[in-house]
């Protein structure tokens, strides 16, 4: 019987000696713990380079992250805009190409829009200016009494190859030919809206230099197809006594 209670007692103080160690290693870690946690706040708080270092480490994460989105969003913008101007260049070829189809035709006289023309009726003779300077000159028969021919400032605004002529009395036809009265080329410079009034050839040389017309000016057919390439639509014709 007094064997057992000592066994007992030892076995008491045994339980009773282990919950006291586990309390003690329990208190030791907590207060390890909270030493750590104060000593390492000490020396952020005394240097203050750490915390600025694992800020600055957080910055330059986001930062990196943000630069690769925008290269990223730059790159494909890049992609849209040289996708886009290569539809601009297109687009803008395509046009003039359109345009150089269908431009307007030019005249083939080279001076045409350089030069004028200058009918002096007194001297029955056309002066063709380039600038300020006579190019060539050549004899014309003018309009006779009653059909004289018109002074003043006009635009050549009709030319013709061989042209056919209508009479302004009996009406008549002449067909286009060697001996039509218009001769080989017709250079119009008057219109009423009905008649016409302009430069042509003539078969009949020896009336020119006189007053028979009815108010064309009348050339030698090698003298107007050589005015024919010094003018051109739009040429000025200035006509005085």
């Amino acid at each position: 019987m007094g064997r057992n209670e000592s066994v007992a007692r030892i076995v008491m103080l045994l339980c009773f000696g282990t919950a006291i160690l586990s309390l003690a290693v329990h208190w030791h870690m907590i207060a390890a713990k909270g030493q750590f946690e104060e000593s390492a706040s000490t020396r952020l708080r005394q240097d203050p380079t750490m915390a600025s270092s694992a800020a600055s480490a957080s910055t330059l994460s986001s930062m990196a992250a943000a630069k690769s989105g925008k290269v990223e969003k730059n790159v494909t913008r890049e992609a849209q805009l040289a996708k886009n101007n290569w539809l601009l260049v297109d687009q803008t070829k395509k046009p003039k190409f359109l345009r150089a189809q269908i431009a307007q035709p030019k005249s083939a006289n080279s001076v045409a829009g350089k030069s004028q023309v200058v009918v002096d009726l007194s001297d029955r003779r056309a002066y063709v200016y380039a600038k300020d300077e006579v190019i060539a000159s050549y004899p014309i028969a003018v309009g006779k009494k009653g059909w004289e021919t018109p002074t003043g400032s006009f635009q050549v605004m009709h030319m013709q190859y061989y042209p056919a002529w209508r009479h302004p009395i009996t009406g008549k036809v002449f067909a286009a030919g060697t001996d039509s009265p218009l001769g080989d080329r017709w250079i119009g410079f008057w219109s009423d809206g009905r008649n016409q009034i302009g430069f042509h050839g003539t078969p009949d040389v020896e009336v020119i230099g006189t007053a028979i017309s009815h108010g064309c000016l009348r050339m030698r057919n090698p003298d107007v197809r050589m005015l024919y390439k010094q003018v051109g639509l739009g040429t000025t014709v200035i006509v005085r006594e």
